[in-house]
């Protein structure tokens, strides 16, 4: 799907939305909603960096790592893939403190979801580093160039632009996780839903909206991630051409 037809859903959504802010059952549930809403992509873009970061230091470790550290970041991955998130979410929420380490909800949802997604993040960058042709690699070590000059230069720029679709995916299912810390007391969208709807049993205009919000939000992401993908496409392309 292009960045037209995506631009077009979002207009559409946006409009739909502006379009049910008019009337009054829709009307007064929106300012609420919107106040959650801010919270929880505060939540999603801290979670995202930290997704990326653990994502290309677990791979990074993984693939060129001493052995205890690569015994680490094995650990580390295995661990937060094989697990729920909801678990996750509640371990570092409700376990920690048994131990004396305090952290406030916003940063433990920020801690369990970026952990959450980066370990998955680390499986797309080990292979998109992987799959760079051999070509590449045996070029760079006839020039001589260093194992971080190989990455840096060569290696890393080509497997930015396999990494961008799949790391886009990761950051929606991040967003979509979100929702998981209503759990932990923090007043995201999805506890501002459900507490407007315990108190006025208007089930229809209230998650109308959340699925509404939650779709722009969605396609934002898309986008930003498509456009990404096609620049940085386009500068390899030129840099292949010089």
């Amino acid at each position: 799907m292009g960045i037209r037809t995506l631009v077009g859903m979002l207009v559409a959504a946006l409009a739909v939305i502006g379009l049910l802010a008019t009337q009054t059952s829709y009307s007064l549930f929106l300012p609420g909603l919107l106040e959650g809403a801010v919270l929880t992509i505060e939540i999603a873009i801290l979670g995202s960096l930290l997704a990326v970061v653990m994502g290309v230091l677990a791979a990074l470790a993984r693939l060129y790592g001493p052995a205890p550290v690569r015994w680490l970041a094995t650990v580390y991955v295995e661990i937060f893939r094989g697990t729920s998130a909801l678990v996750q979410l509640f371990w570092l929420f409700f376990v920690l403190p048994q131990f004396g380490i305090l952290m406030d909800a916003f940063s433990v949802a920020v801690l369990a979801l970026g952990l959450n997604v980066g370990a998955y993040g680390s499986e797309v960058v080990r292979g998109a580093i992987l799959a760079v042709a051999p070509g590449q690699w045996e070029a760079s070590i006839a020039l001589n160039m260093s194992r971080a000059q190989m990455l840096r230069r060569i290696i890393l720029p080509q497997a930015f632009i396999a990494m961008i679709p799949p790391w886009g995916n990761l950051f929606i299912e991040l967003l979509k996780s979100t929702a998981l810390v209503s759990l932990i007391t923090l007043t995201d969208l999805a506890f501002k839903a459900q507490q407007m709807n315990q108190s006025t049993l208007k089930t229809v205009p209230i998650f109308t909206l959340v699925l509404l919000i939650y779709l722009v939000m969605s396609l934002v992401i898309t986008i930003g991630m498509r456009f990404l993908e096609q620049r940085a496409s386009a500068g390899l392309s030129r840099g292949r051409a010089a």
